[in-house]
């Protein structure tokens, strides 16, 4: 299904389930490339890699296809995917990967949005069915029956009088420095899972400063502020159980948890419905980067969840204009989607195929190097 007025330039399946289209439409000019998957496919993954295998960092996508295919299974298709910081390259949404939680937020770590909130994110559940919600982290941790809220994971809850993180591994050596508030940070050590929940026992003593050193496999459980989540954490003693639910609100249907979260920005179609046009008062788009024309990046799947859509357009160039938002959606609901979201775009925008990127980058300098990408995986 592509729009009535689009031409095809070329087309081919990829593996069984998995194809590929590229075709053009002279309403923009708009110059598109399209994977479509069929989710019931067993040997398809749908994949989440961040730049490296590490919290922080660039990495050009073709690039980390390159490394997946070194693993023993082959990456099909691939798009840039989460909004990331220019810096730093560590990526503004929640990160789920294989169904570990490398970042938790309640509040997208944005500079961008024009007021703080939580923002549109794709999910892939342990039955592989794709999801498109706000998701934001509902985490808690028990020590001898005293429930302890997670504010963050892998990410310092800073500006705030108190407020509670769990750093994992993921995050590095040590926990950040903060110099502003009180802490206390208690040193976990993973001992198994029970279900959807993670089973630490403390060891150590409890830190009154910031900066601990995080066990290798372990956790440290960080309380900020002179309040009660500090003498919460305070109290947890020596040889302690502490058990600890990293969860999604809204929860996934079914009670099921996240295999994988990758974060976008805005939400463009929901139940078949256009809502691009509401992203300014929805999730504080601006209007540079909502109504202009741009390079884009999509995902989205059909009503009946069984077949995902990456999409591209190209843009800044006499070939392709660019998309508006509003385009982008009607472009995605022509294409079958019912649900979608729009990923990064201008210069990120980036799909590889079989190793090779496909579209044309707008960035004088070719691929850019991005925080993560979405991957199509064949087992």
């Amino acid at each position: 299904m592509q729009p009535r007025s689009a031409r095809t330039m070329a087309s081919r399946e990829l593996a069984p389930g998995v194809s590929y289209a590229q075709f053009t439409d002279p309403r923009g000019p708009w110059a598109f490339n399209l994977v479509r998957v069929d989710l019931r496919r067993a040997n398809i993954e749908i994949r989440n890699a961040r730049a490296f295998d590490q919290l922080k960092g660039r990495e050009r996508v073709s690039d980390m296809v390159r490394r997946v295919n070194t693993t023993g299974v082959r990456a099909l298709a691939a798009v840039n995917a989460d909004f990331f910081n220019l810096e730093s390259g560590e990526n503004e949404n929640n990160q789920v990967i294989a169904g570990e939680w490398w970042k938790g937020l309640k509040v997208t770590d944005s500079p961008y949005d024009t007021w703080d909130n939580a923002h549109a994110q794709f999910g892939i559940d342990a039955a592989r069915r794709p999801l498109i919600d706000r998701f934001i982290l509902d985490g808690k941790a028990w020590d001898r029956g005293i429930v302890t809220p997670i504010v963050t994971v892998n990410f310092n809850p800073s500006g705030k009088p108190e407020g509670t993180a769990l750093y994992t591994s993921r995050y590095g050596a040590a926990t950040p420095r903060d110099t502003t508030r009180r802490s206390a940070e208690a040193p976990l050590m993973a001992v198994g899972k029970r279900g959807d929940t993670l089973v630490f026992v403390r060891r150590g003593a409890v830190a009154a400063t910031s900066g601990s050193s995080i066990p290798t496999g372990g956790a440290v459980l960080a309380a900020y502020g002179s309040g009660l989540r500090a003498e919460e954490v305070q109290k947890m003693d020596d040889g302690d159980t502490v058990k600890i639910l990293l969860a999604t609100s809204p929860r996934l249907p079914r009670g099921a948890m996240p295999a994988m979260i990758i974060g976008g920005w805005p939400r463009i179609l929901r139940d078949g419905e256009n809502v691009a046009g509401e992203s300014a008062t929805m999730e504080g788009t601006l209007s540079r980067n909502a109504e202009a024309r741009h390079p884009r990046t999509a995902v989205g799947f059909s009503r009946d969840s069984s077949t995902l859509l990456l999409l591209t357009v190209d843009g800044r160039s006499e070939n392709s204009g660019g998309m508006t938002l509003v385009e982008l959606a009607n472009v995605m609901r022509e294409l079958g989607a019912w649900q979608a979201m729009n990923f990064d775009g201008g210069g990120s925008t980036t799909m590889v195929i079989d190793g090779k990127v496909v579209n044309h980058p707008s960035d004088k300098e070719g691929e850019r190097a991005v925080g993560n990408a979405l991957l199509v995986v064949e087992h």
